[in-house]
């Protein structure tokens, strides 16, 4: 292996500050968790034992000199201790939430792996739909390809689905080399969302051929479909709609957050169960929100699969964030990283900069109590690199700054335009009747909590702990108010449940019914609102959430209900 010409180590997840060390000689250094880290080791690689150490350092103290220095402390609300969470790339959910724990991470969290080339690699192979009718398709393929030095090769592009070939000659120079193959697909499969039609995958593979002989490929598995985001004005302000092969979609669905506090432990059984309990509930849609992770590749192979459409969030969440030139950097890279990995999958039809900061900025207090500068900052990430990236890597899709957010062209919880996150109900005691008055463009969050049933809470208690506000109960409940808030509204409804199991089984009918208010509206007012996205779908711990399925896997009532209520044909009995 040491005569081959290049010899690199990629690292698809280090979390999150770490020196790496070959045969006791600094590799390269990382302060990024959502990052690709690839190096050349060639230089310090010798015959037979290496040795790699990765050292890593505590996310809390790299930060806690940096705020000492500072005359404010950047708002984090949810983490549960210091608030050093915007100093760093790294999942915000991992320093608490108000369904979480504070669990701050280091290590290894995706795999480490080895590549040895010579003249050049193929890097990258992305599928771009220029135009789809019935009648044909036309793709571009651009292949990437990384040169050692000056030499010609042929790029030999199949698509493995329809049996056809495509070649290039070129001149590879050294760096990075980009070349486009345009191919025609006659009467192509189109990618539709569930419910809507199947969900058909093609398959492209991209060789490279220097002097005949094939030295690398890629191989990607993509949906053929058009995409827009429509917003037209109306007499009510704009639109916002999903629009699938020219047909508007009404998403139906929930939010995401990662499947478990450690990510890693994350299995694909797991990750395909929830997936399939999302489609086998009618679901069309799961918002990947912005204070988890970019999911793992697999995620959206099934999003793929089953077609369930993917609002996909960058990592931020609720905070304000530095704009020095490194951290910007940082956050580009971060983003080219990820968008040039998720590109390919049709599920994925809106990157979104952020969840709830431009809510925080106008309507938490922010903006009386934070420097104007910090407003500069926001708008630096989030209307400047975030789209940059999105419009110079995947110009296919819409970008949409925040989430909720009008695009600055109204308030952020506006209901003339953009999406809206709605929170009266439980926050603010509302009752569920009020979900009935409410007409926005898109509701991407709204939600109640309920308890898991029996047997999940059994894997976290003794009989004794089995009372509501039992210090171990207390402890899986992660929102101050969480316990008093469902009690309210549950004696509002019904009486006085009889006993602890009683009250854990009243809690989801509570929230099923609850939320069945919410979606039947949303559904109802269409085409003046087009999404109903509940928050959540899942759990990262076994506790009382806003979850629709428990951290073990088990339905909620809500799940249930989900499966009716986001049915294709739905009689909504409604008295104006």
């Amino acid at each position: 292996m040491l005569k081959r010409a290049n010899l690199e180590l990629v690292f698809e997840g280090l979390d999150t500050y770490s020196n790496v060390f070959l045969n006791d000689q600094l590799l390269i250094s990382t302060d990024n968790m959502f990052r690709t880290w690839r190096v050349n080791f060639k230089r310090l690689a010798k015959p037979g034992a290496n040795t790699l150490r990765i050292l890593f350092r505590s996310p809390i103290n790299e930060v806690l000199p940096v705020m000492a220095r500072m005359n404010y402390e950047l708002p984090a609300g949810n983490d549960q201790g210091e608030k050093t969470s915007p100093h760093t790339r790294k999942a915000p959910y991992q320093y608490g939430w108000d369904w979480g724990p504070r669990f701050v991470t280091s290590g290894i969290w995706r795999p480490v792996f080895l590549e040895a080339w010579d003249d050049a690699r193929v890097a990258d192979l992305h599928i771009q739909t220029r135009e789809i009718r019935a009648d044909i398709a036309n793709v571009t393929a651009e292949v990437e390809v990384i040169a050692a030095a000056r030499t010609n090769a042929t790029i030999v592009l199949n698509n493995l689905t329809n049996k056809t070939v495509t070649r290039r000659s070129l001149t590879l120079t050294p760096g990075t080399n980009r070349v486009a193959l345009n191919i025609t697909i006659p009467h192509p499969s189109l990618w539709w969302p569930n419910g809507l039609g199947s969900h058909p995958l093609y398959t492209f593979k991209a060789q490279l051929l220097i002097k005949g002989k094939p030295i690398d490929e890629a191989r990607i598995r993509t949906g053929l479909r058009s995409l827009e985001l429509r917003r037209q004005r109306d007499d009510t302000g704009e639109s916002f709609t999903f629009v699938i092969n020219g047909v508007p979609v009404f998403a139906k669905g929930g939010n995401w957050i990662p499947a478990d506090s450690f990510p890693s432990r994350i299995t694909k059984d797991k990750y395909r169960k929830l997936v399939q309990s999302a489609r086998d509930t009618n679901m069309n849609m799961l918002r990947v929100w912005g204070g988890g992770i970019y999911e793992s590749n697999y995620f959206y192979e099934l999003c793929d699969e089953m077609g369930i459409l993917v609002w996909q969030d960058f990592m931020f969440g609720c905070s304000l964030y530095p704009a020095d030139e490194a951290f910007l950097e940082n956050v580009r890279q971060e983003a080219a990283d990820n968008v040039k990995r998720l590109r390919n999958h049709p599920s994925i039809v809106i990157w979104v900069g952020n969840n709830e900061i431009e809510s925080g900025w106008f309507h938490w207090g922010w903006k009386e109590r934070f420097p104007a500068s910090l407003w500069d900052d926001y708008r630096k990430i989030f209307y400047g690199v975030l789209p940059d990236v999105c419009a110079s890597l995947d110009p296919s899709r819409p970008y949409w700054p925040s989430s909720p957010s009008s695009n600055l062209k109204d308030d952020p919880e506006s209901q003339k335009m953009g999406d809206l996150h709605y929170w009266q109900v439980w926050h603010a005691s509302a009752p569920f009747a009020e979900y009935e008055k409410q007409f926005p463009r898109f509701m991407s969050e709204y939600g109640f909590q309920s308890f898991p049933q029996l047997e999940t809470v059994a894997t976290y208690t003794e009989p004794a702990d089995r009372e509501v506000s039992s210090p171990v109960m207390m402890v899986h409940q992660r929102h101050p108010r969480g316990n008093q808030l469902i009690r309210e509204y549950m004696l509002r409804e019904y009486p006085e449940p009889k006993d602890f199991e009683s009250f854990l089984y009243v809690s989801q009918v509570l929230q099923a019914e609850g939320i069945k208010i919410g979606a039947e509206h949303l559904r109802r007012i269409m085409p003046h609102n087009m999404g109903s996205l509940f928050w959540q779908i899942d759990d990262c711990w076994p506790v009382a959430s806003w979850s629709s399925i428990d951290y073990t896997g088990r339905w909620k009532a809500l799940q249930y209900y989900a499966r009716r209520f986001y049915n294709d044909i739905l009689i909504s009995p409604h008295e104006e």
